[in-house]
């Protein structure tokens, strides 16, 4: 009786396939759960040990030579379809490359770590407070009672919660500062971070980065700011800057001062950026004042600090030479990449 499979017309099957779904037919019909040869295995155990034998050395051999031929066409196929698809999306060299976008860091960030790093070098240590404050952090503590009228321009944006407002200044960190240091000494660090006022011209924004700098210590004086703000803002936009302090007045700190520097729109000439002075203001700085002292644990007959609060965008202008800081949160990609060289000065 003829075997109604036949081996070399199987093969001859496999090796004209044309696609994958024909060798998946082809695979499913000759070995598959119910191909010819998975079935005739399965009554191998109908027959006598010596027939059983024979029949399944010869099944087992047809059965691998149709894998063995399976495997081989679909290998094939794949290789030609690859091939294909190489000659239809080669690349064509003649066109002109594109060069990819590489990414920045903000002019403002590239700021902050720079005020930062100097700062360190200057030994002072980086802290950090929560940017929504309580109302006695940010105003009580640092000598600034309800009712005070220095609260009048910083009392902005408060939050549902009662006694709750986004931070006006970095100063809140000075009194969390001295809190955790529970009397120690030295303390000085820096307090980097973003703060809230309802402001908006030229050289304000409602959000905008402020750093705080705390210095606690036995017999610090006036002239211990003084020698630090002017060496750390020469570090900062040049040893050729002509600075100046102005007698002033905030209710955390007795006395107090404020630091200018020539304007680098005009030079010191005179123009719309510093109100035709010549100067612009930089920081406000002054001699810890002994009420805050106390609300921050320590003794003002004993020890005495000062400190100093800039901000990052008045920095920039200087060091970047802009009339309009508004300009930097505009996110004009434009704009902003005309300070990916950092302006000459190392950012």
């Amino acid at each position: 009786m003829a075997e109604p499979f036949d081996l070399d017309s199987a093969l001859s099957s496999i090796q004209q396939a044309g696609s994958k779904a024909e060798i998946l037919e082809l695979r499913g019909r000759f070995v598959g759960k119910k191909g010819w040869i998975t079935q005739e295995m399965k009554g191998l155990g109908a027959l006598s040990p010596d027939d059983r034998r024979t029949r399944g050395a010869v099944l087992n051999g047809w059965r691998e030579q149709v894998l063995n031929a399976l495997a081989a066409r679909e290998q094939w196929l794949e290789e030609q379809e690859e091939a294909r698809q190489l000659r239809s999306e080669r690349m064509d060299l003649s066109l002109p490359g594109r060069l990819p976008t590489v990414g920045l860091l903000h002019p403002l960030t590239r700021m902050r770590r720079r005020i930062e790093d100097v700062l360190m070098r200057l030994g002072f240590s980086l802290a950090y407070g929560p940017q929504v404050e309580s109302e006695w952090y940010n105003f009580e503590a640092l000598n600034i009672p309800s009712g005070h009228p220095a609260r009048e321009m910083q009392d902005s944006f408060f939050v549902d919660v009662p006694g709750l407002v986004l931070r006006t200044h970095t100063s809140p960190v000075q009194i969390r500062t001295m809190q955790a240091y529970e009397g120690r000494l030295p303390i000085r660090v820096a307090a980097p971070g973003f703060t809230y006022r309802r402001d908006d011209d030229a050289t304000h924004v409602p959000m905008f980065q402020q750093v705080e700098g705390l210095v606690v210590d036995r017999g610090i004086s006036l002239a211990d700011l003084t020698g630090t703000l002017t060496v750390m803002v020469r570090e900062l936009v040049g040893q050729e800057v002509g600075t100046r302090f102005r007698p002033s007045y905030f209710p955390f700190t007795e006395p107090s001062v404020e630091m200018d520097v020539t304007c680098a729109s005009c030079g010191g000439g005179g123009c719309r950026v510093c109100k035709g002075t010549g100067w612009v203001e930089i920081l406000g700085s002054g001699i810890v004042h002994p009420t805050v002292l106390k609300n921050g644990g320590y003794d003002p007959d004993q020890v005495s600090g000062f400190a100093f609060g800039m901000g990052i965008e008045r920095v920039a202008m200087r060091l970047f030479g802009l009339d309009d800081l508004r300009l930097l949160y505009q996110n004009d990609l434009r704009y902003l990449e005309r300070f990916q060289s950092g302006g000459g000065h190392g950012l």
